[in-house]
């Protein structure tokens, strides 16, 4: 455990913690945690979690712009919901990318533990799509990806960010609940 790792927990705790508050506030967090991450995973060979760090960092300006344009007099920001299709093509798109993705860095790199790497990777770039784009199936991609990063991180010995994904999932799943009554509240309004 690192000083970096131990700034980087703080900072994704505040930051998660504000997303689902839907606080725009979150973003300054999460831009200098990615920055950290993005040493802490090339520093442990974990290449795919390391590269999505700047990803985030491109995607977190993105949603920024994006939930500060969104936002209503009051401030909240309003969820969405995907159709039926979206989520099958989402759910297809993603699975085809962590095969294409391990692949590469399973034949390129010396990567450790590509597949799973990938699978962390992959799927948390398409829920930071989603909630960027406020989408309330954001929640359910980062439930899974906390699950499978708690892992990923413990075998890796990254106990503090193992510990930090655990936290993640507690968020995320009070995320979806608060998202969820924000969406029936919108629906009813």
């Amino acid at each position: 455990m690192s000083t970096l790792e131990i700034i980087a927990f703080v900072l994704g705790v505040i930051n998660v913690g504000l997303v689902v508050r839907r606080s725009i506030w979150n973003y300054p967090f999460a831009l200098v945690m990615v920055a950290l991450y993005a040493r802490i995973f090339y520093d442990a060979k974990l290449y795919s979690d390391a590269l999505l760090q700047f990803f985030f960092f491109a995607v977190n300006l993105y949603g920024w712009w994006a939930w500060s344009r969104a936002a209503r007099s009051s401030g909240a920001i309003r969820v969405e919901r995907l159709g039926a299709g979206a989520r099958l093509g989402w759910a297809a798109g993603t699975a085809v990318a962590i095969a294409l993705w391990a692949s590469l860095v399973q034949r390129h790199t010396d990567a450790a533990l590509p597949w799973w790497d990938a699978s962390v990777a992959i799927i948390s770039v398409a829920a930071q799509i989603m909630q960027s784009r406020r989408l309330i199936e954001s929640w359910v991609l980062w439930i899974g990806v906390d699950l499978l990063a708690i892992g990923l991180y413990a075998a890796k010995g990254l106990w503090l960010t193992a510990v930090l994904y655990l936290v993640f999932l507690v968020l995320a799943v009070c995320g979806l609940v608060d998202w969820r009554r924000a969406l029936r509240h919108d629906a009813s309004a």
